[in-house]
């Protein structure tokens, strides 16, 4: 049954996106100087560390989601979606509305990799330059450019909240939720990745839950068998 319905608790899930390979999520080169870099990293307006967008993760994991669930068909509109999958993420659609059961915060780099990439001669503040080439298949001619990524290494801390709003749903919602992190683990984020770009990990994750109501036996026992130790306990 689709519509909005009343908010039973919360779930927050806590963690580590580490890069194992090196990251490029672009952001705006509109004002780039001569030689700067061709493609620069998204980063935040104040810190200037590179950051994971949500949105990143959220359209991602949605992907790949909606990937497995069309099976041997094709990619369909958001609106034809399945179920599972717009109640997860949301649906504007008038027939079947949705609210969003996740939120994904931005994944802001950790103080303990800025004082690592400090470190390093680079050239870029926290980050590192990739020269790539393409090459025109009519003349050979190659075309340099210059993109810039976030080393192998790095960490980004992870948070992503879950409405309990059905119950009975909750258990599938969450079962989608670590496919999609297996699925991300096993793909790439970002751009360039079937160049070997954007290849990430997820690690420490731990989780807490605000109940606003009763919630079914087992609850927290399955939490725990999908993401690991509570928050607290790690």
């Amino acid at each position: 049954m689709s519509g909005i319905h009343g908010l039973n608790g919360k779930i927050i899930l806590r963690g580590k996106i580490i890069i194992k390979s090196g990251l490029h999520i672009g952001g705006s080169n509109q004002f780039s100087a001569i030689g700067a870099v061709d493609s620069p990293v998204v980063r935040d307006a104040l810190t200037k560390r590179p950051f994971i967008p949500g949105s990143s993760l959220k359209g991602k994991m949605r992907y790949l989601l909606a990937r497995v669930y069309a099976g041997e068909g094709f990619l369909v509109q958001f609106s034809e979606e399945d179920p599972e999958i717009r109640r997860l993420f949301g649906s504007s659609e008038k027939e079947g509305r949705y609210v969003s059961r996740l939120q994904f915060s931005d994944s802001l780099l950790t103080d303990q990799s800025t004082e690592m990439l400090e470190r390093f001669e680079t050239g870029l503040y926290l980050s590192e330059v990739k020269f790539e080439n393409t090459i025109n298949r009519l003349t050979g001619k190659a075309n340099p450019r210059q993109l810039e990524r976030v080393p192998a290494g790095a960490e980004f801390d992870l948070k992503i909240v879950y409405n309990i709003e059905v119950p009975d749903e909750a258990e599938q919602d969450l079962k989608n939720l670590r496919l999609m992190m297996n699925l991300l683990e096993e793909d790439y984020l970002g751009g360039h990745g079937t160049r070997g770009y954007g290849r990430i990990e997820f690690a420490e994750l731990a989780w807490e839950t605000n109940y606003y109501r009763e919630i079914p036996e087992g609850f927290d026992s399955m939490l725990k068998d999908l993401f690991g130790t509570p928050l607290g306990e790690a």
